[in-house]
């Protein structure tokens, strides 16, 4: 059972890492990637045992990180994908960990804003090595923010303090 335990709770760091690697590179997050975050969420709520309580919380946190994000897609702030993921991370995390979430994505952002302005500049566009595709874009003034790396960020530092990873008998 520590064996299908340690396989499901496995699946929210794989997802965000894979999220926030096909943001960098490509600037879009597929919808399957949400998607099997929102599916892989009950199975492992299901085999850690968590209480029906905290199911409820987990749900709404995953609520309000929806609501949040497409009011930050509304305002342009982000994309789609990273609205979606943003939430189907919110559901993973739960109360105890959000405040976490909300800080390190929040703080994340900023850091890849100002570093994105860093590499944006006419100094280090200079040194960038042709060819990659993705490092151009990401390296061109004017660009968007592959925000899914903040949000990566923040999934993963808060994930060690959400309700699911503390119900996993080895974790803790």
């Amino acid at each position: 059972m520590i064996l299908l335990q340690a396989v499901l709770l496995a699946v929210f760091p794989a997802m965000v890492i894979v999220a926030g690697l096909r943001d960098v590179t490509s600037y879009t997050i597929p919808n399957w990637i949400s998607g099997v975050l929102i599916v892989a969420f009950f199975p492992a709520a299901l085999a850690l045992g968590l209480p029906m309580a905290a199911l409820g919380t987990h749900l709404g946190v995953g609520a309000l990180a929806l609501v949040l994000g497409m009011v930050m897609f509304a305002l342009g702030w982000i994309g789609g994908g990273d609205a979606k993921l943003f939430a189907a991370a919110g559901l993973w995390l739960g109360v105890p960990a959000a405040f976490t979430y909300l800080a390190v994505t929040g703080v994340a952002g900023g850091c890849l804003a100002l570093a994105l302005l860093g590499l944006r500049s006419s100094w280090a566009r200079a040194h960038v090595p042709i060819g990659a595709t993705w490092l151009d874009r990401l390296t061109t003034p004017g660009e968007n923010v592959p925000y899914g790396v903040a949000i990566a960020a923040g999934a993963l530092a808060a994930f060690p303090s959400s309700g699911l990873a503390l119900a996993f008998p080895g974790f803790a």
